[in-house]
């Protein structure tokens, strides 16, 4: 009886108090719950394998469901919009982000819904991921310098693909460009595997791609793959020099991805699940997985994640500006 009145008492004392007074959450008993991972591209693609390899670990970890939710649609703009803008900050709807949705975007788009600065509460870089520069076999230059050189001799006469302007593949290349003093022409395709496919056919010369679209074909012969984009060489591909090691010092492009709670989220919160997603990330089974598809677990504190993202959109604003490249 003692209980039952003191529990009652405790749930007027909560309604009679206003809105903004209600007790926060906490990570004392989280999570208490199912869980939403919010992956802002169709399934199947290499955000969607990381998202599920790190809600299964999760999952495992806390005993509670972790919900793949993946919400393409507007180059994952309006995925990452859910998380940031639509959820509430108690630790049960996350996304995994990436360079694109996290920097690119505000980089770029005038009207953006959100601002992952201001709207998001970062909590750990997950995976990182090089691209592949490939190149038609028709091309005459078998190595990155002898494609600047080539490139700067007949400006814009080489022809480059991306995944659609303002991707991945498009910005590193226009990066490339900027600090290699020369200029190719992009011709942009709804994809990277279109890309890649027109790099064979012999439509354009030039594309990046990731090491899973690009390493096959350069096997099977169909294509040159000259370098990777990463600070390091690719535990995939060993063979391939860097960029940096091939012509252009001080050149690094990796594909990232990250985890984020909608901005507010609980301190408390957001430092369990940091360890917690850390731990999954750095099981060897994860890393094994990972590895295969050429994609390397990496991770770090939410206020360097936070720091990350500052400083990667003041980059990509100053590379889109070079590019002429802003979407209203």
């Amino acid at each position: 009886m003692k209980a039952y009145l003191a529990a009652t008492f405790a749930s007027w004392i909560a309604l009679a108090l206003p809105v903004g007074a209600q007790p926060k959450a906490s990570a004392g008993d989280y999570p208490n719950k199912a869980i939403r991972l919010v992956v802002p591209s169709a399934p199947g693609g290499g955000t969607d394998i990381i998202a599920r390899l790190i809600g299964r670990g999760l999952s495992e970890a806390w005993g509670q469901t972790v919900v793949v939710d993946n919400r393409g649609g507007a180059g994952g703009i309006a995925g990452v919009t859910i998380v940031a803008r639509q959820s509430a900050p108690d630790g049960y709807t996350m996304v995994l982000g990436s360079v694109g949705h996290l920097t690119f975007a505000p980089s770029i788009e005038r009207n953006l819904a959100y601002d992952p600065q201001k709207d998001l509460s970062p909590i750990t870089l997950a995976a990182v991921q090089p691209f592949v520069m490939a190149v038609s076999n028709s091309l005459p230059a078998r190595s990155v310098r002898e494609l600047i050189a080539l490139a700067k001799s007949k400006p814009d006469s080489i022809s480059y693909g991306s995944g659609g302007s303002g991707t991945a593949s498009h910005l590193s290349v226009e990066l490339l460009m900027i600090d290699g003093g020369f200029r190719m022409l992009h011709v942009p395709y709804k994809g990277s595997n279109p890309a890649i496919i027109a790099v064979i056919a012999g439509e354009i010369q030039v594309a990046f791609a990731g090491l899973q679209t690009a390493l096959p074909h350069a096997r099977a012969g169909k294509l040159r793959a000259l370098a990777v984009t990463g600070a390091k060489r690719a535990k995939i591909a060993p063979e391939l020099p860097t960029i940096a090691e091939a012509g252009v010092p001080g050149y690094a492009f990796d594909v990232w991805y990250g985890l984020a709670f909608p901005g507010g989220t609980p301190r408390d919160i957001l430092r369990k699940t940091h360890s917690d997603v850390v731990k999954v990330l750095q099981a060897p089974e994860v890393s094994a997985r990972f590895a295969a598809v050429g994609v390397e677990p990496v991770t770090n504190t939410p206020e360097a994640f936070a720091g990350m993202i500052r400083q990667e959109i003041a980059k990509w604003t100053k590379v889109a500006r070079a590019a002429k490249l802003r979407v209203d």
